[in-house]
């Protein structure tokens, strides 16, 4: 069995394409001589012309339009099968769609772990800011602030992480003198990822009417969100996450009734599910959490 190198086969292909050494060349980034020589070798070694020239211009022969047909199928499905190779060598990332505030703050300082155990696996990390945009994402995986029900399809909780009306100092002195009733009605509710549905929850079980209140601000990103509340932009539901800044003294919890029910949630994109990537970090997470429950 004789055996044809696929460069010459390739540039052979460029060559019958285009009808002309020069334009082959300059597509293959290879001198004009180089191209010539590959043809001539590569008829040689078939002992039949693939070319000839009239009026100063290149014709296939017969032979030379059926390698072409031939060379056009089998050729580009070799570069698939091979980019097929490659791609399972090297697998598309994980993508996991989730709040900042959660990348940040509870994520990422336990991230090491799972690198380590399973450096093979890219992960990306793209925002989600609103339980709605779980539907549109295209994210593996997404994780969100929610309670039971809020999100659609197959999902489950990593931990429960309930949440209450918090601000900066001058709003927490406003409610000790006024009241957290009375404040409520005069400073913006920066509205979270179930986006005013917390708030509908809080005020209905604080005995109060959230139409009352200043019209929500919706500020997308969750760690903007506590800045905003820093700097005393509005009052937000936070959770323990901001432990830092309620230890430091730049938050204050505003109220002792807190939304018990809510947590983060997870859910995998189903046609995701089998991916073994997907189920390891699935249960990584599912570990992680163990502790915090």
């Amino acid at each position: 069995m004789a055996y044809y190198s696929y460069d010459m086969l390739r540039t052979f292909q460029v060559v019958a394409v285009n009808l002309s050494m020069t334009a082959a060349a300059s597509q293959l980034n290879q001198s004009k001589g180089s191209v010539s020589y590959q043809i001539k070798k590569l008829e040689s070694q078939l002992g039949f012309a693939l070319f000839k020239r009239l009026n100063a211009r290149l014709h296939l022969t017969p032979e030379g339009q059926q390698l072409l047909q031939v060379s056009k199928v089998s050729l580009d499905q070799i570069d698939q099968e091979i980019e097929s190779l490659r791609y399972k060598k090297k697998p598309a990332p994980l993508t996991i769609a989730l709040q900042t505030y959660f990348l940040s703050r509870w994520l990422s300082p336990r991230l090491m772990r799972f690198t380590a155990a399973h450096p093979e696996i890219g992960l990306r990390f793209v925002p989600l800011n609103f339980i709605a945009e779980m539907e549109s994402i295209d994210a593996d995986i997404s994780i969100c602030w929610a309670k039971e029900g809020m999100i659609k399809g197959s999902y489950e909780r990593l931990f429960a992480c309930p949440a209450c009306p918090t601000g900066n100092i001058k709003i927490a002195e406003r409610v000790k003198k006024e009241g957290i009733d009375e404040v409520l009605l005069s400073v913006p509710l920066l509205l979270d990822s179930s986006d005013s549905i917390g708030w509908q929850d809080w005020f209905d079980r604080a005995g109060l009417d959230l139409t009352q209140s200043q019209q929500g601000l919706s500020i997308a990103d969750s760690n903007s969100r506590v800045q905003a509340i820093i700097d005393g932009q509005g009052i937000a539901l936070w959770d323990r996450l901001v432990a830092y800044e309620i230890s430091s003294g730049h938050l204050q919890y505003l109220s002792d009734i807190w939304l018990d029910e809510y947590g983060y949630y997870v859910r995998a994109k189903d046609s995701s599910l089998e991916s073994k990537a997907v189920q390891l970090f699935l249960n990584w997470l599912r570990d992680e959490s163990k502790d915090v429950n």
